[in-house]
């Protein structure tokens, strides 16, 4: 029979802390999330808001991940974690609600793409548009492929 001591503990990765969170595969990918999730929120800012209820969701979506990824990163540096396993799950729940959430934006934000090609302003716009809809799939590409990489380590 196989007992469960210290050993078999010592065998998980530990979870990064302070500049380690940069260096280590998933979490090094909190950081462009926070980065393309901006741009997507500014993308959209910046365009003449033609559809408010679907824009206004991309908006939401992308600014809350944004704010609470930056809030993860920041657990991440200072070390909040203290190497427990339930912060792997809280992270891999969040980042998998997240990428859900994040690909329904972007194939709003991909509508209303569709819908701004021939509005007023339309180069402009539409330019704008298809930008946002690129970092908003970029985006949820980061978190799929972090909520999932969790699994593999």
């Amino acid at each position: 029979m196989a007992s469960v001591g210290p050993s078999a503990a010592s065998t998980q990765p530990a979870l990064p802390s302070g500049a380690a969170v940069f260096k280590t595969i998933p979490y090094a990918f909190i950081l462009p999330e926070i980065l393309c999730g901006t741009w997507v929120w500014i993308l959209v800012a910046a365009t003449s808001v033609s559809l408010p209820l679907l824009q206004g969701w991309v908006m939401y979506v992308s600014l809350t991940s944004c704010l609470i990824s930056l809030l993860l990163l920041l657990s991440y540096l200072l070390g909040f974690h203290r190497n427990s396993e339930n912060w792997k799950v809280l992270d891999s729940l969040y980042h998998g609600a997240t990428a859900i959430l994040y690909m329904s934006a972007a194939v709003l934000q991909a509508n209303a793409t569709i819908n701004s090609e021939f509005g007023t302003n339309a180069p402009l716009n539409y330019q704008l548009n298809s930008a946002a809809s690129f970092f908003a799939f970029l985006t949820t590409f980061l978190y799929i492929f972090h909520a999932f990489s969790i699994y593999y380590q």
